[in-house]
């Protein structure tokens, strides 16, 4: 997954901040670490209208394509940054988890074919 920094994320109803796309662009370089076949990837950034007893609240989604089945997490919170860091955190324990079971399924398989 090669991409300009800015083609996958996406500002809805917040003001576009470099910092912030620079953050969101170095998360997903580093799970492409945990998962080698994202084909493509996007991030949407936004302000959901205000709630009436929680306040402002962001929401950050991450949108991920990978072959066999596509990917995404959304988290809320009142800061978009804590937004963003709970949405990769998730997503990387979500491709961790598959690379284990991965690994599992071929070990498997493969004791199988020695059987």
């Amino acid at each position: 997954m090669k991409s300009a920094p800015y083609d996958n994320i996406v500002f809805r109803d917040i003001d576009k901040s470099a910092a912030l796309a620079t953050t969101v662009s170095k998360k997903l370089h580093k799970l492409e670490r945990y998962c080698g076949d994202i084909i493509r990837s996007r991030v949407v950034l936004e302000a959901p209208h205000q709630h009436k007893t929680k306040g402002k609240q962001f929401k950050a989604s991450v949108e991920l394509a990978i072959s066999g089945n596509p990917v995404t997490i959304s988290s809320e919170h009142e800061s978009i940054h804590r937004a963003v860091n709970d949405a990769f955190a998730s997503a990387e324990r979500c491709l961790k988890e598959r690379g284990e079971r991965r690994k599992t399924q071929r070990h498997q398989a493969l004791c199988t074919m020695e059987e």
